[in-house]
């Protein structure tokens, strides 16, 4: 009889268990999706839902996959606490590294897992100009606005740029020991054209 309630028991603590982690696996891949344009359909002032789904694309520009290669001075950083790159890279006149220190020194063409060494064959810093590290997603809004300062890119085509890119791709398969931004790219890509043809209106400051 003992044997038999401490066999009811374990089956039961096991599917309490189970049912936590179920909604624990559950919770965690909701909290990484990205909103699709369509959720937002229910804001009717048209800029007010552009700006809406800006905030949404937000998630994906101010994490730390994307502000560690867009940072504020001319050293990147690493991990998702956005450390320091060690060792003590700069960024060169081109971005891909000084002419002692090139990026593809040791980032090659693809992530190489047993390092955890993060890779892509462009793999470099975003231009001065596009430093994302430390501000809000309404100063990144304004900063993406302008062509001075997005890559000389019109509005058209960041569609393409973070939609499409495949360095910006990287940012959703970053290998071992590295947390992807939120969603997809398409889906990142969906708010980005959704955002365009909405009058591309950014979130107040």
């Amino acid at each position: 009889m003992k044997s038999e309630l401490r066999f009811q028991i374990v089956v039961a603590l096991v599917a309490v268990a189970t049912s936590t982690l179920t909604g624990y696996a559950v919770s965690q891949t909701a909290q990484q999706a990205l909103a699709s344009p369509e959720s937002f359909a229910s804001i009717a002032d048209t800029d007010a839902r552009s700006a809406a789904m800006f905030t949404e694309l937000g998630k994906v520009l101010t994490h730390p996959r994307c502000t560690n290669c867009h940072p504020a001075t001319d050293r990147p950083r690493q991990g998702d606490e956005g450390r320091l790159h060690q060792p003590p890279v700069t960024r060169g006149a081109d971005g891909h590294g000084l002419a002692a220190m090139r990026c593809s020194i040791c980032h090659k063409h693809a992530n190489f897992e047993p390092g955890r060494m993060p890779g892509h064959p462009e793999w470099h810093l975003a231009p001065r100009e596009m430093a994302w590290e430390g501000k809000t997603v309404a100063e990144i809004c304004t900063q993406l606005k302008d062509p001075a300062r997005n890559g000389g890119r019109k509005l058209e085509e960041l569609i393409h740029h973070i939609g499409e890119d495949t360095l910006v791709g990287w940012a959703w398969a970053p290998g071992a020991g590295r947390s992807p931004v939120p969603g997809s790219q398409k889906q990142a890509g969906a708010l980005v054209e959704a955002w365009v043809k909405t009058g591309a209106a950014c979130p107040p400051q």
